[in-house]
């Protein structure tokens, strides 16, 4: 009973530290995504007194965020492929000191040609975290937990919001917009240090040491690695193709409803006068609906609690009823909130839309990480799901100038100052934006594929011989999990 007792008590012991470490991954992963969006929204906060430092309008200074969106595409690319190659960890690491670095120069820089160059290579940095974080997190979960760590995890980037916006509120009230910066180098320093202190995935693990044990080295595995990506995209070209529709769809759902922080100060429908081409909903809440600054960015900050609350519920639904059913059921319930978003007109109703509207845009979003994981060619779960989201976001940045120039084009007369004002009617516009694409989104979902719970841990890697082909079981696929690989170094 004394050497029975032992074990047990070792393999609880082993037991504990493989569910610390795998809960480990998923905050940093977590952690990563939200400082992105820290680091993302800093910009769109900052508008004012970045056009004041600088002796630039608003749509100059807006150029930051367009060429940070035309190069993430870029970094997902990069950051993907070495992530796939290499492994989760230190691409990750690496990738966070990076945004790291940019971010400080950010609160550095002296003229507007600086701030446009360290934000356009911003823009690579920031492309691979979406990745690599959700590689990172979801391959090292038990197959039940998979669809609750993907809303989860997607809604790290609302959480991110909120907190750029604290920062806004306090910090950058009193010190200016440098500290919002340099705040989130720090929070991307901690996200990466606290990264260097877990394990690298079982996955890479599992794969690198029979690489060993056979003798491949780095150059053999490099060759393996091109010759298994050219396989991947040979027998996977449609589902690329597919896959970039999908997450088009879904940016351009995101950022037609964004619950965001710009504005657009002037458009005259032939061509821009200091507009901000991003996100138009506290626009809308401002010029159509007359409500002060402070009640518009308010209501953000309740419609963002929202898509935290939708991304999370419809990852832990889509456990049980399926992918695809999820996304199209929350996809429908953004038509259903269209009215309570647009029609009424005052605080209380108009906040409730926003709430409801993002659980069911951000409800669909939450589901997309694990979506993307389980439709992966399998050893291309980083570069694969990043590429097709940064591709969507991308071309989804033309979003805000499609509403502006409706808006421009259909108007509506409001009170100001006991006048009545013609101003652009954002709330029809958005809309009827917003019901066109969600239908857009619920017939690609439906014809999509879904491979619902998915075995992807225990696919080869994509630097292992056979990598590229769906079916390429790993040699010891049951060694996936800490708690095994910790079984065996104690054995």
């Amino acid at each position: 009973m004394g050497a029975v007792g032992s074990v047990l008590v070792w393999v609880s012991v082993i037991f504990r530290i493989a569910s610390a470490i795998i809960l480990t991954t998923c905050c940093t992963s977590w952690l990563a995504w939200t400082c992105d969006a820290i680091d993302f929204f800093a910009v769109s906060l900052t508008v004012s007194p970045l056009a004041t430092q600088f002796h630039k309008s608003t749509a100059q200074i807006t150029t930051a965020i367009t060429l940070t969106l035309l190069f993430r595409p870029v970094g997902a690319i990069i950051f993907g492929i070495l992530s796939d190659r290499f492994g989760r960890k230190w691409p990750l690491i690496f990738n966070l000191l990076l945004c790291c670095i940019l971010e400080l120069g950010t609160g550095f820089v002296n003229t507007f040609s600086e701030f446009l160059g360290v934000r356009a290579l911003f823009g690579i940095a920031m492309g691979g975290i979406w990745g690599l974080s959700s590689a990172s997190a979801l391959e090292n979960l038990p197959v039940e937990l998979r669809g609750i760590a993907s809303g989860v995890l997607q809604e790290g980037y609302a959480v991110g919001y909120l907190i750029a916006a604290v920062i806004n509120l306090t910090l950058v009230a009193q010190h200016g917009w440098r500290v919002l910066f340099w705040t989130g180098a720090g929070i991307s320093f901690f996200a990466a240090a606290i990264r260097v202190l877990v394990p690298e995935s079982a996955f890479f693990l599992r794969a690198k040491e029979q690489e060993i044990a056979r003798g491949t080295n780095t150059s053999q595995k490099t060759k393996i690695f091109i010759k298994e990506t050219k396989e991947m995209l040979k027998r996977h070209w449609l589902l690329c193709i597919y896959a970039v529709l999908l997450m088009t769809g879904f940016n351009f759902l995101s950022h037609g409803s964004q619950v965001g922080v710009s504005r657009v100060y002037k458009f005259t429908g032939r061509a821009h006068n200091d507009v901000h081409v991003q996100d138009l909903y506290p626009t809308y809440l401002e010029t159509t609906k007359g409500f002060s600054a402070h009640d518009a960015t308010v209501a953000t900050i309740i419609g963002n609690c929202g898509a935290v609350a939708g991304g999370v519920i419809a990852g832990w639904a889509s456990q049980y009823i399926g992918r695809r059913l999820t996304i199209v059921i929350f996809t429908l319930l953004i038509g259903a909130f269209i009215p309570l978003w647009v029609l009424p007109s005052s605080f209380s109703a108009l906040s409730a839309g926003a709430f409801c509207i993002q659980v069911g845009v951000q409800g669909a979003w939450g589901v997309i990480p694990i979506q993307l994981a389980e439709m992966s060619p399998p050893a291309f779960r980083a570069t694969f799901p990043g590429v097709a989201y940064q591709i969507g976001n991308m071309i989804s940045a033309a979003s805000a100038q499609i509403e502006a120039t409706g808006g421009a084009n259909l108007k509506t007369t409001i009170i100001k100052d006991g006048v009545p004002t013609q101003e652009p009617n954002y709330a029809t516009v958005q809309a009827i934006f917003i019901g066109v694409v969600a239908a857009f989104v619920v017939v690609v979902t439906i014809v999509g594929p879904e491979n619902h719970s998915s075995h992807f841990e225990k696919h080869k890697t994509a630097f292992e011989e056979g990598g590229g082909r769906d079916d390429a079981v790993a040699d010891n696929a049951s060694q996936t999990s800490y708690h095994e690989v910790d079984e065996k170094s104690s054995a």
